[in-house]
């Protein structure tokens, strides 16, 4: 299986070539299908085994048949639970979007607001946050959610773990319907679980 066969555009194939990428693994032999089908996910996969490209590539496939962004919305939203790893997803989004007419944006706390805002005033097709910046920016309405079309839940677990999910509730309840929703963690306890049952819609499950 190519990447080519999984029905992605040429931007995006070139882009995954500059990567060193020749086949997709198996996380994204199953994910970018059924992304891509608007089908709700919920992965079960270790770190490592490709999963961001798995949920990066089949949404900008589709965000890249949309419409244009406007000033301080948010056409993706991808939460992770650290800066780091905010930081690592936005590199991949920016890179495999390079060839693409769309922006991408990254915020997180733990530095000043300000710049996150200004920055959101050009609005970002897709936006990687954290979930506590994510409503401070939404609280003072430089950002919003009512035109997001697909919320990924990175590290589900990571989130848990870090007390996150409350917050993580609260935000998927601004999510405007219809919107597609993906999960990804490595593992799935029963609180994970519990979160999938309340905000996706007969979700594709995978586990490698």
């Amino acid at each position: 299986m190519s990447f080519a066969s999984l029905g992605l555009c040429t931007p995006i194939l070139e882009a995954v070539a500059n990567q060193g990428y020749e086949k997709p693994s198996p996380i994204q032999a199953q994910a970018i299908p059924a992304v891509l089908e608007g089908k709700d996910v919920m992965a079960a996969a270790q770190t490592g085994t490709g999963k961001t490209a798995g949920f990066t590539l089949p949404i900008l496939e589709r965000l890249s048949k949309g419409p244009k962004v406007r000033s301080n919305q948010v056409r993706a939203l991808v939460l992770t639970p650290t800066r780091e790893l905010a930081a690592q997803v936005g590199e991949n989004v920016a890179t495999y979007s390079k060839r693409l007419p769309l922006s991408s944006a990254v915020v997180f706390g733990g530095v000043k607001i300000n710049p996150q805002m200004m920055r959101m005033r050009q609005g970002a097709d897709v936006l990687v946050a954290t979930p506590g910046r994510l409503q401070d920016l939404i609280d003072q309405r430089a950002i919003s959610l009512k035109h997001c079309r697909f919320a990924v839940l990175d590290e589900a677990d990571q989130m848990l773990d870090l007390g996150f999910l409350p917050a993580v509730r609260k935000l998927m309840r601004q999510l405007p319907d219809p919107h597609q929703t993906i999960l990804m963690s490595a593992t799935m306890p029963d609180a994970i679980q519990k979160l999938a049952s309340d905000f996706l819609k007969d979700p594709q499950e995978i586990s490698v």
